[in-house]
């Protein structure tokens, strides 16, 4: 199915970028698009799909070359993410998911971790996950209750993660947990392999959407981690968690318009091919008017996440945008695959068409990273405290 707004009529800083997502559209239409519907009933993880997404470079968009990455702004790493969402959401969250893993060592890490394990981790050889989230401390992060206790030249965890990406499937996590009482200063953060003794990850929960994509708790049950493998100062987990979060969220945005983008795609398509009374449904007032509200949804979530993006790459601060482009991109999902469903009628309730699995996933979406709530309370007190 041909797009209504193809990656190449829009602005990207440079011919490589074009490269890049065209590259990326490529491996969507051969790799990703053909088998998500039957993966994503079946609950079958793609593994190999991202070491094809490492060998391709997709992997690292964001990190420095130095570091092993393809040294590009983030506006262009969410466009990206946009379009391999667009054909496959675990994929394209997974990819989102595994960027914010590899954060707190890309940015904190000593030069010996980042030589020892990013090669690999933005290769695709290592996929990651990222611990913050426990049965009771979801948004209130700075709640956690999970423990890394100092003995020596080794750190103690103990504790549970929940709603872990990839939990039971990743090669590493990034795991964040309390050193001290200080709330906020007592938390710190750890690079633990999935093979660590003690670490047994829970069954995978049976989710609405995104079966293809694991969601499980992690146990740590005296989990020894080598003192090496603190990433950051001991204390300095809180902030190295809120600043990989500010991407991340923006990674969701990315998310949320490929999967809106898909499902205005399909719902086009199928009012310019059925037909009603004699003409196409596409030429009633109504239903052109459901979407290009759809249509005019999608374009400025795109734009308002890709504004937040050039902030970042211009180092300016960018929390606020974040959170804005999160919820703004996410509730317009969650609208325009409900009208897409609509769109195509009894059709769209049936799972032989995508739209229903599209609006199943675009639920989730505000939730991760932050529920929309939380976005709001972001946006809120920032807007509201003293200057």
């Amino acid at each position: 199915m041909s797009p209504l707004l193809p990656p190449v009529d829009r602005e990207l800083p440079t011919p490589e970028a074009r490269d890049l997502l065209d590259l990326t559209r490529e491996l969507v239409e051969a790799e990703l698009a053909p088998r998500a519907a039957e993966d994503e009933e079946a609950g079958r993880f793609p593994r190999e799909v991202f070491r094809t997404l490492g060998r391709a470079g997709l992997l690292g968009l964001p990190y420095p070359e130095e570091l092993g990455g393809g040294g590009q702004p983030y506006e262009v790493y969410l466009q990206v993410i946009e379009e391999l969402a667009a054909g496959w959401l675990a994929v394209g969250m997974g990819v989102s998911v595994h960027t914010l893993a590899c954060f707190p060592i890309a940015r904190y890490g000593s030069a010996e971790q980042r030589e020892r394990s990013l090669p690999d981790m933005l290769g695709g050889d290592l996929l990651g996950a990222y611990c913050l989230s426990e049965p009771h401390s979801g948004s209130d992060a700075a709640a956690l209750a999970t423990r890394a206790d100092h003995d020596g030249d080794t750190y103690t965890l103990n504790g549970t993660k929940a709603w872990i990406t990839h939990g039971g499937q990743a090669d590493f996590y990034t795991v964040f947990a309390r050193t001290s009482a200080d709330k906020s200063r007592g938390v710190s953060c750890l690079h633990v392999p999935a093979g660590a003794a003690g670490l047994r990850p829970a069954a995978p929960e049976k989710k609405m959407g995104l079966r293809s994509s694991p969601t499980a708790q992690l146990v740590f049950d005296d989990v020894r981690v080598p003192e090496a493998d603190l990433v950051g100062e001991e204390g300095q987990g809180f902030p190295i968690a809120l600043s990989a979060l500010d991407g991340g969220r923006l990674g969701i945005a990315a998310c949320a318009v490929g999967v809106a983008r898909a499902a205005l795609e399909t719902a086009a398509a199928y009012a310019r091919e059925r037909r009603q009374f004699g003409r196409p449904i596409g030429e009633f007032q109504g239903l052109q008017f459901m979407l290009a509200d759809m249509a005019t949804g999608v374009e400025a979530a795109r734009s308002l996440y890709l504004s937040a993006a050039r902030r970042r790459d211009a180092g300016l601060d960018y929390t606020t945008h974040a959170a804005m482009a999160k919820l703004f991109a996410t509730d317009t999902a969650m609208r325009v695959t409900t009208d897409a469903v609509q769109v195509l009628g009894g059709y769209g309730y049936v799972s032989d068409f995508p739209v229903e699995r599209y609006m199943r996933e675009a639920k989730v979406l505000q939730i991760v990273e932050g529920t929309n709530q939380v976005q709001r309370v972001v946006i809120g007190r920032r807007l509201t405290r003293p200057r």
